[in-house]
């Protein structure tokens, strides 16, 4: 009975190891266990499953991935792409190198391997990802991509799937290319393949190769998608990455709906790729886009300096400025020569002709096109359209320039060498070209436009005569009326000391104030960013017509900065004032607005406490010149972090004057019954009496000190233990319980090397925050406290030291945190 008992129990422990082994990690194998023709791995959530399948003759296995719960098998990925198993003894298992392997029946033979480098720590496992990507990691590192010793996403097939790099990594060794099947049941890479032939230092794009030729190309990345491929172009569905650092390069897509599955699949009998949607309802893959789309997309349809037009007649048309190579009738041009330039450019050793700029070479704008082929080119991130426009000229080589990227108002250069190859018309695309061309022929291209527009308003002339004879009566009559409206509202250079802009000039800077170029909005209306004709780069502040700022506050804020002059505040370039229009042109600041630096996890990193020191006395020195060195005595009476804006340095500049109030030589103080400001930021007496003087932005000094030493805000700020305490009473606090250091901000616990320098700045903004004004040093003794050691006298309680409801007294609008010259203000009825 014994043996019996004993036999029977080692047949129950045989049964429950089968039944584990049947059960274990559906998602992943170990080197115990391997995967048999018969048997599948499926990803955790049952999106995607592997295993061995046969395209078409039934004895060719390939190992493969595929989706799971759709219906209609679609091969996602293939291992043995060229190397089929020809019956069905294949097993995918972990050798003893910890290397995935697909061995035939009697495991003598490798059919393919992952041939992983990396040495395994404790033990190797293999684990198929709902993303469908097949990843080789060690059991004791963590699932992260940078753990991976080897993973199929690296070594696509013919199918780019949400998440997947498409690109160069030099690290790696890696060119990740995709490739077509030969033919419909053979996985083998045909002759048609999608990937960069591009080094990494010029710049990228990628290209559909035929065999040895270019069939197509994408177009380079302009910073928001890939310019000759709309249909990658970000969307409700998904949204498309580039990244570029110097040793990776790659493109990918990721869906916004993680419900939805997407396929790009490269096809070699139909359009070169292929982007797919599974629709569960009527149980079909739906073509999404696919290129090439037409005629124009075969690469140098119409040869260098060609532009293909698939809605002309004659698809191929020369730019302006160049004639067809080919002296036969259009119909039978052979383009793939391409066009010629009619007259020589006005260029000798790369130098320009000053002393005969009328005779220079200028450049013709082109939107609406796919940019040329960027393979002979050059770029920079660093330099602005303008210098690039410069750079050109000084190189006999350059034929056109462009910004590398589009986002906002653009960025960066890229400049085109020799001829310029496959272009093509596209209608979605805003991304203007730059064409050079001799002076001769420029004037020739401006006449051709001049002569279009003529036409075009001809036309529309002629329909709406009679709609505009109705408009003349009726603004004729109108006019009478608003005469004397019109002329106070009149706008003279010499009533501002500063350029006036035209509003078309500003509306042609802005694009027509495009929101994709919006900054920001405060309480005066909207900012936006722009670029004159000369390249610079400007900020224009459109005061909405809802402000409650008008023209007077506008005059006054354009009469007090054009004639202030100092490094730390922000240079007004100009305004426009035209009827209801009114604006404001600045210099543009590119790293936008103080606050959103010092109040955001991450940018705070960026600002460790060298720079804020830097930042707090720049904005002291400011302060200091408004108050005293000007020739005028200034109170800014709205000074806050929004409004401190931050150049390319990261140099602060003090910014929105629409508030500002002068004061004589005699003059302290001033009172008003309309108290403007933000609330937190406000000296007592300000808020509640109406009383301002340079104390009281002594006050609104000291909050921003407060704020850049702790990153917190003056408004809303709260505390696990604050017991109602504003973020100046939790400081006073902390400073006479010996216990300030907790103030700081936990970023640059590392960064400072001088204690004491961060202390002394927190006592300097509790003596700026003092109750009563008189207590309050001066801007001058503030600038020599900080550039000093001298001993400082103890701070008295500050004002708003406990948090109240602001409601009781005040209604205040909320502080917007985005880079922009604009006022956000609080208006408070004196009591």
């Amino acid at each position: 009975m014994p043996m019996i008992f004993g036999l029977i129990l080692v047949h129950v422990i045989s049964i429950f190891f089968s039944l584990q082994k049947v059960s274990f990690a559906v998602d992943s194998i170990s080197p115990f266990f391997n995967i048999s023709d018969g048997k599948t791995l499926v990803s955790k959530e049952g999106i995607f499953e592997l295993g061995f399948f046969s395209p078409g003759t039934p004895t060719n296995r390939y190992v493969g991935i595929w989706y799971k719960k759709i219906p209609v098998r679609k091969v996602v990925w293939v291992a043995n792409r060229c190397s089929p198993i020809n019956d069905f003894s294949g097993v995918l298992t972990i050798n003893s190198t910890g290397n995935l392997v697909l061995l035939n029946q009697n495991k003598s033979v490798v059919v393919w391997s992952t041939n992983s480098s990396k040495k395994v720590k404790k033990r190797p496992i293999v684990e198929l990802l709902d993303s469908g990507n097949l990843v080789l990691r060690d059991e004791e590192d963590r699932n992260l991509e940078s753990n991976y010793l080897w993973q199929s996403f690296d070594y696509p097939a013919d199918t780019f799937l949400p998440g997947m790099k498409f690109g160069w990594d030099i690290r790696k060794g890696l060119n990740r290319k995709f490739s077509a099947w030969k033919t419909w049941d053979d996985p083998c890479p045909g002759d048609l393949s999608y990937g960069s032939a591009v080094k990494l230092d010029i710049y990228p794009e990628a290209y559909v190769w035929k065999g040895t030729e270019i069939y197509y190309r994408s177009g380079p990345w302009n910073g928001i998608g890939i310019s000759g491929l709309p249909l990658l172009k970000p969307n409700q569905l998904f949204d498309t990455h580039f990244v570029y650092n110097g040793y990776e390069l790659y493109c990918m897509y990721n869906l916004k709906i993680n419900s939805v599955s997407t396929r790009i699949v490269m096809n070699q009998t139909n359009s070169a790729f292929q982007l797919l949607i599974w629709m569960e309802g009527g149980r079909s893959w739906k073509l999404y886009g696919s290129a090439p789309q037409d005629d124009c997309d075969i690469y140098g349809r119409c040869g260098a300096n060609g532009n293909c037009v698939i809605s002309e007649n004659a698809v191929c048309q020369c730019l302006n400025g160049f004639k067809p190579k080919s002296q036969q009738r259009w119909d039978l041009r052979d383009w793939s020569e391409g066009c010629v330039r009619k007259s020589p450019l006005n260029c000798q050793d790369g130098e320009r002709d000053e002393e005969k700029h009328k005779d220079e070479d200028g450049f013709v704008r082109l939107v609406g096109i796919k940019m040329p082929d960027t393979r002979n080119t050059w770029f920079n991130d660093g330099i602005n359209l303008k210098e690039c426009r410069a750079k050109c000229l000084s190189n006999c080589s350059c034929s056109a320039y462009s910004n590398r990227d589009i986002k906002g108002y653009g960025k960066g250069c890229r400049i085109w060498f020799g001829g310029l190859m496959d272009m093509r018309e596209i209608s979605d695309s805003e991304q203007p070209l730059y064409v050079r061309i001799p002076a001769s022929e420029l004037g020739i291209a401006r006449a051709a436009r001049k002569l279009r527009a003529i036409i075009v308003v001809s036309v529309v002339g002629s329909l709406s005569g009679m709609l505009l004879v109705g408009y003349y009566i009726f603004r004729k009559t109108l006019k009478g009326r608003n005469r004397k409206t019109t002329r106070k509202n009149k706008a003279k250079e010499e009533d501002f000391e500063l350029p006036l802009f035209s509003q078309d000039t500003i509306s042609i800077a802005t694009n027509n104030f495009s929101v994709n170029i919006k900054l920001g909005e405060g309480g005066f209306g909207p900012v936006y960013r722009g670029m004159l004709e000369d390249g610079q780069e400007i900020a224009v502040k459109r005061l909405s017509l809802s402000s409650r700022q008008g023209i007077n506050e506008l005059k006054n804020e354009v009469i007090l900065i054009a004639k202030l002059q100092h490094r730390n505040l922000v240079k007004l370039l100009g305004c426009c004032i035209d009827k209801e229009e009114k604006l404001l042109v600045y210099e543009y600041m590119p790293n936008k607005s103080l606050d959103c630096f010092i109040f955001d996890k991450e940018r705070s990193k960026l600002l460790q406490w060298p720079k804020r020191f830097e930042i707090i006395c720049g904005i002291a020195r400011g302060l200091q010149y408004l108050h005293q060195d000007s020739r005028l005595r200034i109170v800014h009476r709205d000074l806050k972090a929004s409004n401190i804006l931050l150049d390319k340095e990261m140099n602060p500049k003090i910014s929105d004057f629409g508030m500002a109030r002068t004061f004589g030589e005699d003059e302290t103080e001033g009172k008003t019954n309309r108290v403007v400001g933000t609330y937190g930021y406000m000296a007592p007496e300000y808020a509640f009496s109406g009383l301002f003087s340079t104390n009281s932005d002594i006050f609104s000094f000291g909050t921003i000190m407060l704020e850049i030493v702790s990153g917190k805000r003056s408004i809303g700020f709260h505390h696990e233990n604050n017991e109602g305490f504003t973020l100046i009473g939790r400081a006073w606090a902390l400073l006479k319980e010996g216990r300030p250091l907790e103030l700081i901000d936990a970023q640059l616990r590392e960064s400072y090397d001088n204690l004491q320098e961060v202390l002394r700045c927190i006592h300097v903004g509790l003596l700026c925050v003092q109750q009563r004004p008189k207590d309050r040093p001066s801007m001058s003794s503030v600038v020599l406290m900080l550039g000093s050691e001298t001993e400082l006298a103890q701070p008295k309680p500050p004002g708003y030291f406990i948090e109240r409801n602001s409601q009781e007294d005040c209604s205040s609008s909320k502080d917007e945190s985005l880079s922009k010259n604009t006022m956000t203000r609080t208006t408070i009825m004196g009591r």
